[in-house]
């Protein structure tokens, strides 16, 4: 799973299901608003369990199995599934009905069409909703060019890592990993900290929101350093102890365990991986995603992306109004010709 997560936070990964098949997503939006949605499927196993869809889709649509042999020997099962949507409605209501892998995630399509007379534009984008309430944004941590490495789907990253300058990118995805890594701790320090507050205020010895933000950064570094045994540590209230005291650890310790709990499955959701596509009407103006080479953009749809914030899928386009053209034309050349056969009859 990209990116790479912190190794000290290593023990606190749920356990994520290894059957849950390849999706892509792909959607091709049409200028009256309708969306045909194709989803396809590859899975090593011919298991597709509601439990582990990414995606919903149901009986209304048209499905096609097929099984895919390469050369070597190995066997793909793929399920497609296509549907035309009349507009982005019906999309959110399919996700809000979701039964699936992903279900607890809100996510959303928007559609926006403006005419501008020689001209009309279309947007379309999919968004997925944060999951920390007290979380930091990534862009804090990441500058314009790293952000964009952040979001890159797995295969560039690979192709860069693996290419001629193999050992630039590497260093470089190394940078970003460690900025990852304090952006994480300082999201998992916020969100505890928050949430332990929660279960212990108005609570006889507890401690003000206000106070234990103060303590935040010491956290963080209580986290940082105790890496790969912060399982351990923790289980054993060192780490509570030190950032608390001995009185306040043994008093909230369920507490602290709640709220910890609470964190690490923010941290950590059970989200299982896809990608998205969408073709767009005319010409692609602009777009926060990855282009491919057959035209569409790209997106792929990580639980990393949406954790501290919103994950927004945009993609713009325009198409020429030809027949405002022809109409304009029209009217000029009627309006000079008018004028000129006014200036004649006067002359």
């Amino acid at each position: 799973m990209k990116p790479v997560r912190p190794a000290i936070l290593i023990a606190f990964l749920f356990a994520l299901s290894c059957n849950e098949p390849r999706t892509v997503v792909t959607n091709i939006v049409y200028k009256d608003g309708s969306i045909r949605r194709k989803i396809e499927m590859k899975s090593s196993e011919n298991k597709f369990n509601v439990s582990d869809l990414q995606v919903p889709f149901d009986s209304t649509w048209t499905i096609k199995d097929s099984l895919e042999i390469s050369e070597k020997g190995d066997t793909t099962w793929v399920k497609r599934a296509e549907k035309l949507f009349s507009g982005v409605v019906e999309i959110n209501n399919l996700y809000k009905a979701d039964s699936g892998a992903n279900k607890d995630i809100k996510r959303n399509a928007w559609y926006n069409k403006k005419f501008r007379w020689f001209n009309t534009e279309y947007s379309y984008t999919e968004t997925v909703d944060k999951i920390m309430k007290f979380g930091y944004p990534v862009k804090d941590f990441l500058d314009k060019d790293e952000l964009r490495w952040f979001y890159s789907p797995q295969d560039i990253i690979d192709e860069k890592e693996n290419g001629p300058d193999s050992l630039k990118y590497r260093a470089y995805g190394d940078t970003v990993d460690k900025k990852i890594e304090k952006w994480m701790i300082k999201s998992l320090s916020s969100e505890w900290i928050h949430e332990f507050a929660a279960l212990t205020s108005g609570k006889s010895g507890s401690i003000s929101l206000d106070s234990l933000m103060n303590r935040e950064a010491d956290l963080g570094r209580l986290v940082d350093k105790s890496g790969d045994d912060f399982d351990s540590l923790w289980t054993n209230g060192i780490i509570l102890r030190e950032l608390l005291g001995e009185k306040t650890a043994v008093t909230f310790k369920v507490e602290a365990d709640s709220a910890a709990d609470v964190t690490l499955s923010r941290l950590f959701p059970d989200f299982k991986d896809y990608v998205v596509k969408t073709i767009m009407p005319g010409k692609l103006t602009s777009t926060n995603g990855f282009v491919d080479s057959t035209g569409a953009v790209m997106w792929p749809v990580d639980s990393d992306y949406f954790i501290t914030g919103q994950y927004e899928m945009v993609s713009k386009s325009l198409s020429i109004n030809i027949w405002a053209w022809i109409v304009s034309g029209l009217f000029v050349a009627f309006v000079i010709t008018g004028m000129a056969i006014r200036a004649k009859r006067k002359g």
